[in-house]
């Protein structure tokens, strides 16, 4: 089974406004199924070609919806993933960037134990290839197959995804988790569900400068992954103190370098990509994948 998403997935969009309207229609096209909208204020019109409800609560309940993606501006979007929360919803994948911190750690603290899971926010979501597509990736480049992909970059997500599919090689979920100091879903958590995942045979992580997720990630792999993984690590040129695109990117009080996360992964036994445009081969080398045909 694919982790997270799958083509039995019923989708809510919080925030239909032009962005989520678009992704809505786009995830439709792509054959999930979208269901319905929350949209305060429009409560009983139809967006997108959705019903739209008040609340979350009104929508599942009307629904059956099970997850929801969250296209809500920065001084909203913690009360949407609460709200989706308090739903019942089982996945809330928060794209909103520019979420404050403050308003993340109450986050959270209380999902904390409770049955919903959080992917984001600042992130582009989850694809299931063939199957689901929830938050921005464009689809069309993924091709169902047996490779993970989780990443902190979403403009690199979509980069070793495509190098995967040109090389023939499918992927079973790709992830963004988000690039913020405080997130739902972290790489260790993906790594496990890719681990526990029969679908899955091997593991891309694309990571980056900041924090130290991703030494933790190379535990868990040292420790518990018997899957091939392939990792890069992005911001290798950063300067200390500079944050480099994300809110999480920054190398400060000695932490956070690439060389320490790139050391700790080799360590672990990860392939490591030496550049992004090797990624894909990485893996393929790393995991035995055949060559393509020339």
């Amino acid at each position: 089974m694919a982790i997270l998403a799958n083509a039995q997935t019923r989708l809510l969009v919080q925030g239909l406004g032009r962005m989520g309207q678009l992704h809505a229609r786009l995830s439709a096209e792509y054959g999930g199924q979208v269901v319905g909208g929350v949209h305060p204020g429009r409560g009983g019109q139809t967006l997108a070609g959705l019903p739209v409800f008040e609340t979350a609560a009104e929508a599942a309940a009307a629904t059956g919806a099970n997850a929801s993606v969250i296209f809500v501006p920065p001084p909203g979007a913690a009360d949407a993933i609460l709200e989706a929360a308090d739903a019942g919803l089982a996945l809330v994948v928060c794209i909103t960037e520019g979420v404050p911190a403050a308003d993340m750690a109450r986050v959270k603290r209380a999902l904390r134990g409770g049955g919903t899971r959080l992917v984001g926010p600042n992130c582009p979501g989850v694809v299931t290839p063939g199957q689901c597509r929830i938050g921005i990736m464009p689809a069309q480049i993924t091709r169902p197959g047996p490779v993970g992909v989780v990443s902190r970059s979403g403009t690199l997500t979509y980069e070793a995804v495509d190098q995967l599919s040109r090389l023939g090689i499918g992927q079973s979920t790709c992830l963004g988790i988000g690039g913020d100091p405080i997130i739902g879903t972290s790489f260790v958590e993906a790594l496990a569900l890719f681990q526990a995942d029969p679908e899955t045979r091997a593991v891309v992580m694309i990571g980056e400068i900041g924090g130290a997720a991703e030494e933790q990630a190379a535990q868990f792999v040292r420790e518990h992954m018997t899957k091939p993984v392939a990792a890069f690590i992005a911001g290798a040129g950063a300067p200390p103190g500079k944050r480099m695109g994300h809110a999480g990117a920054i190398i400060a009080g000695g932490r956070g370098r690439a060389a320490d996360k790139i050391a700790a992964l080799r360590a672990a036994g990860a392939a490591i990509s030496p550049t992004p445009a090797e990624i894909g081969a990485t893996l393929a080398a790393h995991a035995g994948f055949p060559s393509p045909p020339s």
